[in-house]
């Protein structure tokens, strides 16, 4: 095929769609590659909406026989979910704050209720039911309407709770409208600020709004000051990060007496306050950044809480007083197979966040004035179970007695409990409901190990229905994510379940590059140790098969950076897998990590290397990024799916992969199909409707089953 045909080539059924090529070349550190679909860089490129659509067409007529597969797996997911329903009610101030969702509606309505006082017991409101004297906030659906996407950046109220600012994507680009009402009313106060970041915060008196500014490269970078109902041409810009590679949070203390700007790469952090009844004041740094340096703060009356890894890549707790944040002291540190993450502050203890032993939990410290801190010696949390995962809930209130938590795990519905942290009482106060015959002793979770080539014990979990025996014979899934210092930790989904009762064995491989067994395990899994992760994926699959697992029926899943993962994996070890899903992947990790002018590059490098400015960080993503390695072989059956509107990996990327593997891949389109199938209305993380949601998750779960075998339930 010429380099210069430039027009997408007409398919059929059996043959797929062919990309245009242009001739390309790029030289760094004295290497050129050549790049014929550098082209679709520009996503309003008309050829390449061509392209896109072609493919898309190709798909839906590849998979049309799974059409009433995948109505079943819809009607599935759907019937065992409780569509009318609510969250638990949350005290703040003179109200109790919740979001409910209605049969045939796509999206929550935020709303509140009266609460007669701090004492009041909470309400057990029924779902269908309005409760006596309800605002409604924000409601999805009507703010939705005769759009195909929707997503809320920010849902903000003020101090007082009069006022309410919505920030509101309609495009799927993570960029936000923001809205401001009287509550009461209902009447619009402010619609000046547009296309702001995630996040905002009220000052103490209502008056002002702080809100996020991107720049060119979509990264947070500024914080404004706008005054509600004046013109935008008006706002105070107060804070600019000028270093590529720090992003920008905003957010605000429990106790309302400050505001926070948090800024953070991959390695360093610091953090800037403001007393939240002085709008028009100074901004303040807790302390200086310094390379390699993590805090984050926790505002606990007159000092703050810390925690730090100055000392330890762990992490250790410490405080320093509000008004001169100098010194830092300590006051608890990490133990072995611990790393600590965070810290809430209230009246009468704080709350630890931390992982231990891979998995996320929680420690109480109780106030002690007889301490120098403040803080007398975490208590332990009373074990939850092998595989459970503990989070702290939204819990806005410093006066609290209690606090309100979940837990769940792969087969353990989401469970939230009010808990006496000093006294160990609980009270169950909502368990996710799940209709139908479902029935948690039908099936199994467990935790394994894998040892890798180097030595290395990779932790996986096991997710399967009761009864079944690891004898090489069922269908299997293996997912995995590993970068980031992310966890992909245990979490109940009613849609697995029609994996489950189709005899398919559910694996997630906790490989490094992720955060579950502490930062060390991180660090062994990205820059110069990346390719671990890939090789630590790989010994998960080859472990499975002909254990767990049928050596022909096991199927991969990964997204975004997880995405990486799999098109890494597929090139080390096609004959691993017999299918494979990239959800938005990050498959031209070089090209992208190459260009500082695209969303997110240069706050990656610290993740990944700056192969523009170091060779040998060149050499390295050269050798392991997917697009680069497509090899002349045959692949498992593929289905990338994305996203024309995705800031964080633009539709470029597994498009680019996917014509790549057309041209080299041996596959036959018939047994070992590639397809490439995009959303042209959703952005990084799809469809936005929960409806929508369960399709897309059907669509893609049912061209796995297809591939697996394994269409039909067995239970």
């Amino acid at each position: 095929m010429s380099e210069h045909d430039d027009a997408t080539t007409p398919h059929t059924p059996e043959q797929p769609p062919t990309a245009p090529r242009r001739a390309f070349e790029r030289t760094h550190h004295g290497q050129t590659t050549s790049d014929p679909y550098a082209w679709m860089r520009d996503r309003e490129d008309p050829e390449l909406i061509a392209y896109l659509e072609a493919e898309n067409s190709y798909a839906d007529a590849r998979t049309a026989h799974l059409e009433p597969l995948r109505e079943k797996l819809f009607q599935e997911i759907k019937s065992r979910v409780q569509e009318t329903d609510l969250s638990v009610p949350i005290g703040d101030g003179p109200w109790w704050y919740y979001g409910r969702t209605i049969e045939g509606q796509q999206y929550a309505v935020h709303a509140r209720c009266p609460r007669p006082g701090p004492s009041a017991p909470r309400p057990a409101l029924e779902p269908g039911e309005i409760p006596d004297g309800e605002q409604v906030l924000l409601d999805g659906n009507a703010a939705a309407a005769g759009h195909e996407f929707f997503s809320l950046g920010v849902l903000s109220v003020s101090p007082d709770h009069a006022r309410l600012a919505a920030g509101i994507d309609l495009e799927g680009d993570e960029r936000f409208d923001i809205t401001i009402t009287d509550i009461a009313t209902g009447e619009i106060l402010d619609q000046a600020i547009t296309g702001a970041g995630y996040g905002g915060e009220f000052d103490n008196s209502g008056r002002y709004f702080f809100y996020v500014v991107v720049d060119d490269a979509w990264r947070p970078y500024q914080v404004w000051r706008h005054e509600v109902g004046t013109p935008r041409e008006q706002d105070v810009k107060v804070y600019q990060e000028d270093d590529e590679r720090f992003w920008l949070g905003l957010g605000g203390s429990r106790d309302d007496s400050h505001l926070v700007i948090d800024l953070a790469t991959k390695t360093t952090t610091e953090s800037w306050i403001l007393p939240a009844d002085q709008p028009l004041g100074d901004w303040r740094l807790v302390r200086e950044r310094v390379d390699g340096v993590e805090y984050g703060i926790e505002i606990a009356g007159e000092t703050i809480l810390i925690v730090h890894n100055i000392r330890n890549r762990e992490g250790d707790l410490a405080w320093t007083d509000l008004a001169d944040p100098g010194e830092w002291l300590p006051v608890a540190t990490s133990g072995p197979g611990e790393r600590f993450l965070g810290v809430d502050a209230f009246d009468d203890f704080a709350v630890l966040t931390l992982r231990a032993e891979g998995l996320p939990t929680l420690r109480v410290l109780p106030r002690d004035a007889a301490t120098e801190s403040g803080f007398g010696e975490p208590l332990p949390w009373p074990g939850a179970g092998e595989l459970t995962a503990v989070h702290l809930a939204e819990n806005p209130e410093p006066a609290t007695t209690e606090l309100v938590i979940t837990e769940e795990s792969f087969i353990h519905p989401r469970a939230t409990y009010a808990v006496q942290p000093l006294n160990g009482g609980r009270t169950l106060l909502k368990r996710q409901p799940v209709l139908g015959d479902f029935d948690p002793a039908d099936y199994e979770e467990s935790r394994e190990w894998v040892q890798t080539v180097d030595g290395a014990r990779i932790p996986v979990s096991i997710v399967r229905r009761a009864g079944l025996e690891p004898v090489g014979l069922a269908p299997g899934l293996l997912v995995g994510y590993g970068a980031y210092e992310i966890s992909s930790d245990p979490y109940f989904s009613v849609a697995r379940l029609s994996l489950l009762d189709r005899g398919v064995v559910y694996a997630v491989a906790h490989v490094r590059g992720g955060g579950e067994l502490g930062r060390g395990w991180y660090e062994d899994g990205k820059l110069a140790a990346k390719t671990n992760t890939f090789t630590d994926f790989v010994a998960v699959a080859d472990d499975l098969r002909g254990r767990w697992v049928h050596i022909d029926r096991l199927a991969c899943e990964g997204g975004s950076a997880g995405g990486l993962l799999i098109g890494a994996a597929l090139n080390l070890s096609p004959q691993s897998f017999r299918a494979a899903h990239a959800a938005v992947p990050f498959v031209d990790a070089l090209t992208s990590m190459l260009d500082p002018d695209l969303p997110l590059t240069a706050g990656e490098w610290e993740e990944w290397g700056n192969p523009l400015a170091d060779p040998a960080a060149y050499d390295t993503m050269a050798a392991y990024a997917p697009y680069d390695n497509v090899r002349a072989t045959a692949y498992p059956a593929i289905l990338a799916t994305t996203s024309l509107h995705d800031t964080r990996v633009l539709v470029t990327e597994p498009a680019k992969w996917i014509a790549r593997l057309r041209e080299v891949a041996t596959n036959d389109p018939v047994t070992r199909p590639i397809l490439l199938h995009t959303e042209m209305s959703a952005g990084h993380g799809g469809r936005s409707g929960r409806y929508d949601a369960w399709r897309e998750v059907a669509w893609e779960w049912a061209w796995l089953l297809d591939q697996l075998g394994a269409v039909e339930t067995v239970h």
